[in-house]
C-alpha cells in the first residue's frame, strides 16, 4: 500500500513542476537481494533544484541517487545502477554500511511532455480502485520508456518497438495475475514491471478525540481511511484531515458509500456498548476480514455472546498488539501494527527472531 501513496504524491508534484515546464527524474529499486530498508517499486523524485520526495532505501542511497539524478535530468538519458551495501569501504562510495545486502536502481528522465501524459493517465489510476502494472526499461543511456498496462491490457506508453511491447503486455499482464512484481526480458531489453494493487480501506466507526491519532496514522502508511458517526459535530475535516470520507450514518442506516468489502478493516469504537454492538452486528454478515472492538475482553465477549456470533475468528477484541500502550497515541500504534500484521499476513513477533531478510525479493 505504501508504494501505491507514495507514487501518487510523487507524480503530484511532478505534475506541478511540468506544469512550470520543469522536467525532473524518477529513481526506482528494481531489485533487492539481502537485507535492504525499502521493496523494490520504491521511487525517489529529484527536482531540477536539487529537491527530493520519497526514498530508496532509509537515507543511506539517497544523496548518490539524487546526484545522479541531477545528472540524468540534464541529459535525458536513463541509467541503471546498482550498490552493494556490505561493510567492504569501497562499497557505496566508501561508507562501508554493514547491511550486506545489494539494490539496483533505475534512475529515468521525466520529461513534460511524459508527465502530460503517460504519468498524468498514471495518476489518474492512483485514484481509482482498479490494479495496474508499470513497466520500466532498466538501461544505461535510454530515454527511460515506461508502459503502463491493466487487467486487459495496455492502457498507456509505449517502447516505440512492437515486438517488444507484445511482450511487456503479456509479461506485465501474467504479473497482475500473480500479484508479483520482478525483472523479465523484453527483446534485448531488461524491465522491471512494478505490480500496484489499490490500498486498503480502514473503516473507524466512531469520531471521538481518541480515533483523530488512529485516522491520522493509518493514512501515514497508506490506508484509506473511512470514519462513520451518527454525531455531526465530531465528523469535521479540521478534526479529520487525512480521512478519505466522513460518513454521518448510524448503524442501521445504509450507504452506498460505506466500504464492506474483503480490502476494508473495522475499528468499532464508540465508547457506546450499544453502538458498539449495533457497528459489529452490522460488519459481520460482510466480506471484512477484521473487526477490531476497542475495550476489555469480557465487553467485546457481552458483545459476541449476545449477537450469537459463533465464529469469532475475525473480531479482534481488546483490538490491537500487547505493546504496553497507554494514552490515544501509543493505543493508536498498536492498532495500526495489528492491522498490518493481519493485512500483510504475517505474525507478529521481534524481527531479530527472524531468520531471513524481511524485504527479501
Amino acid at each position: 500500500m505504501k508504494h501505491w501513496q507514495e507514487l501518487g504524491q510523487i507524480l503530484d508534484r511532478a505534475l506541478r513542476l511540468a506544469q512550470e515546464g520543469r522536467p525532473a527524474a524518477l529513481a526506482i529499486v528494481t531489485r533487492i537481494r539481502g537485507s535492504a530498508y525499502r521493496r523494490a517499486g520504491a521511487k525517489l523524485l529529484i527536482e531540477d533544484s536539487g529537491a527530493v520526495l520519497g526514498g530508496v532505501s532509509g537515507g543511506c542511497l539517497e544523496e548518490d541517487v539524487r546526484q545522479i539524478g541531477l545528472q540524468v535530468l540534464r541529459s535525458g538519458r536513463s541509467r541503471a545502477l546498482h550498490y552493494e551495501t556490505g561493510d567492504d569501504d569501497t562499497k557505496v562510495w566508501g561508507l562501508g554500511l554493514g547491511c550486506d545486502g545489494e539494490v539496483d536502481i533505475a534512475v529515468h528522465p521525466v520529461t513534460v511532455a511524459a508527465a502530460q501524459g503517460t504519468w498524468t493517465r498514471v495518476r489518474g489510476l492512483l485514484d481509482g480502485d482498479a490494479p495496474f502494472a508499470l513497466s520500466t526499461v532498466v538501461e544505461d543511456a535510454g530515454p527511460g520508456h515506461t508502459v503502463v498496462v491493466g487487467e486487459s491490457g495496455r492502457l498507456a506508453g509505449g517502447l516505440e518497438d512492437g515486438a517488444a511491447d507484445a511482450e511487456v503486455d503479456a509479461a506485465a499482464v501474467a504479473a497482475l495475475r500473480a500479484r508479483r512484481s520482478g525483472l523479465h526480458p523484453a527483446g534485448a531489453r531488461t524491465m522491471f514491471t512494478e505490480v500496484l494493487l489499490p490500498p486498503p480501506n480502514l473503516l473507524v466507526c466512531g469520531a471521538g478525540d481518541d480515533a483523530r491519532p488512529l485516522v491520522a496514522f493509518a493514512a501515514a502508511v497508506g490506508f484509506r481511511v473511512f470514519v462513520v458517526d451518527h454525531r455531526s459535530a465530531h465528523l469535521t475535516t479540521q478534526r479529520f484531515p487525512d480521512a478519505r470520507r466522513l460518513l454521518l450514518l448510524r448503524p442501521d442506516e445504509s450507504s452506498a458509500e460505506l466500504p464492506s468489502d474483503r480490502r476494508t478493516y473495522a475499528v468499532v469504537k464508540t465508547h457506546s456498548l450499544k453502538k458498539d454492538s449495533e457497528w459489529v452486528a452490522r460488519l459481520v454478515p460482510t466480506d471484512v476480514p477484521y473487526i477490531g472492538v476497542l475495550g476489555p475482553r469480557a465487553r467485546t465477549d457481552r458483545i459476541v455472546t449476545e449477537l450469537g456470533i459463533g465464529n469469532r475468528e475475525r473480531v479482534f477484541g481488546p483490538v490491537g498488539l500487547d505493546l504496553g500502550a497507554d494514552g490515544p497515541e501509543q493505543i493508536a500504534v498498536s492498532i495500526l501494527a495489528e492491522l498490518l500484521a493481519v493485512w500483510s499476513g504475517r505474525e507478529p513477533r521481534h524481527l531479530r527472531e527472524r531468520a531471513v531478510a524481511v524485504h527479501a525479493y
